[in-house]
This record gives structure tokens, sequence and C-alpha cells, in this order.
């Protein structure tokens, strides 16, 4: 399940760049939502989970589909039509950087460590070799370099929305967690679409592929997936997955989509990873460590 869940996020990258050849940013993150949405919905309608009615409760989960869902979706999907699928997929595995940040102000028990502090700049040293040759302030707005601040502005937002999640929606169910923000980010993608460009309807069967995969696998299954490991292995060894994504993303790119893998894209992304895995090094050695069997667990009880 761990590595089918690394394909399923990293090979969204790709998919995103197929379906804008054919149909504009809005509409991809619209018809993502709505299929992620209308999935999740029928596993809730067989689990006869009853949803929440009380406005605190909702208007939390009203935060977590604008932050976690509808800005940031859109933010890297209009990204995706400026900047190859394998570099969105890298500055999209920034995440736990920007996470171990945020949670060391806003969580009194997840602090930052000299082990994290080393981690920090070793991953900002690698989105600054990814971005690096894009800087150019006399000319910002043609640039890539745009692109690439709102690649990294969706990932702030995926951090902010974990960190609230954490501290505002533990124990609710999580496929509960996922619909409802699936809910209210493709509502707000619906009714701002208007606005930016006309609603499209995909005519080519790639583009339906691709929107459906995003939206049933990439959304409503990885959800689940994710939960599921959530469940099986713990927050700990289920974190791991985050390391994957960006390395599938890369090469999925190269193969299909035919981009160019240069040295700059290669060190920034091994930087990116090493930071990732100084920030994270207890959670792997942990991960890593077998548990007690049952027979060593009575002994030491005993």
């Amino acid at each position: 399940m761990f590595g089918a869940l690394g394909l399923i996020w990293g090979s969204s990258f790709l998919w995103i760049k197929l379906a804008l050849e054919e149909i504009g940013p809005f509409a991809v993150v619209g018809w993502r939502t709505l299929f992620g949405f209308l999935g999740l919905v029928v596993i809730l309608r067989l689990r006869g989970v009853a949803v929440p009615r009380d406005p605190v409760t909702l208007g939390k989960f009203a935060v977590m589909g604008t932050l976690n869902v509808a800005l940031p979706w859109l933010l890297i999907t209009w990204a995706e039509t400026r900047v190859d699928s394998g570099l969105a997929a890298v500055l999209n595995g920034t995440m736990p950087l920007f996470t171990t940040v945020l949670a060391h102000f806003a969580l009194h028990d997840d602090k930052i460590t000299t082990g994290r502090a080393l981690g920090l700049m070793v991953g900002f040293v690698g989105v600054v070799v990814l971005v690096g040759d894009d800087i150019d302030l006399s000319n910002f707005l043609a640039g890539d370099l745009i692109a690439e601040l709102a690649l990294i502005l969706a990932v702030l937002l995926y951090a902010i929305s974990v960190t609230f999640q954490r501290r505002y929606l533990r124990g609710q169910n999580p496929v509960l967690q996922s619909m409802l923000s699936l809910g209210v980010g493709g509502s707000i993608v619906w009714i701002l679409t208007p606005v930016f460009q006309p609603y499209q309807i995909p005519s080519l069967p790639l583009t339906w592929t691709a929107v459906l995969w995003l939206g049933l696998l990439g959304s409503c299954i990885a959800f689940i997936m994710s939960y599921g490991l959530l469940n099986a292995w713990g927050p700990t060894r289920s974190s791991l997955v985050t390391y994957v994504f960006p390395v599938v993303g890369l090469l999925l790119g190269a193969l299909f989509l035919h981009e160019t893998l240069t040295w700059r894209l290669a060190i920034g992304a091994l930087l990116v990873i090493a930071g990732i895995v100084f920030v994270n090094a207890r959670t792997i050695k942990a991960a890593l460590t077998p548990g007690p069997t049952p027979a060593n667990a009575r002994q030491g009880g005993d």
C-alpha cells in the first residue's frame, strides 16, 4: 500500500500536465474535486458516517477546504502551465520542511531540534538551487520564478492546513474530513471558475482519464490509503511516503513528457530530500526499528 500511495501522489503532477493540454487550471481542479467528493460520499454512505451539523465544526472544515484543497490545488495546477511537472513534484515535496517550522510555534509537542534545524537549512539551500536560475527581479512576471513561488506558496498552505488539522480537528473521522474538505474546496473552485475562465467540459479521452484519475485515485482513494497506513503503521512510518513522490514525479516527467533532467534539478532535488531526511531523522529511525515481539513485550512487563 505504501508504494502504491507514493506512485499515486507522485504521478499526480504528470496527470495534471496532461489534463492542462486541453482544459484550464480551474477546470482541472473543478473536475478533480467533483469526482473525489462523489467517491467519498459513496464511501461515507456505505459506512454510515453521520455529517456534523454544528457551525463551529463545519467552519473548521471550511478552513481546511480552502487551505488544503482549493487554494493549493489551483496554485499547483496553474504553475504547471509554466513549469515542468517534475519540478512541481520536487517543490511540493518540501512540505515537511514548512510543517516543521509551523509546528514548532503552533504545537507544544513538536519542537525544532538541532538535527531539524540542520535539515531546514539543507532543504532551503535545495529550494534556492531549484529556483535560483529564474530569479530576475527586473523581469519578474515574465519568468518562471512566479510559478515556482506559487508552488512554494501552495506548499506553505498545505503546511498551515496540516498544523490546523492536527490542532483543531483531532478525533474526527478521517474520511469525513476528506469529504468535507473536498466539498468545500470544490465549491469554491466551481463558484470562482466563471470569473477567470469559461466552464470547460473535456472532450478528449486522455483528458477525461486524467481528471478521473486525479479525482478518484489521486484524491478519493489516496485519502483512504493514507489513513489506512496511518491506522496500520501510525504517524511515524506512514509519513515516510513523503519521500517517494518527488522522485516519482521527476522520473515520470522525463519518461512521458520528455522533460529535461538538468544538474540543477537533480542537485536541488537531492538537497530537498536530504533536508527532509534530516528533519525527520528520528521518525525514520523509529520506523526502521523493529517493534518488540509479543514475547519480548511480555518479558519486558514482568
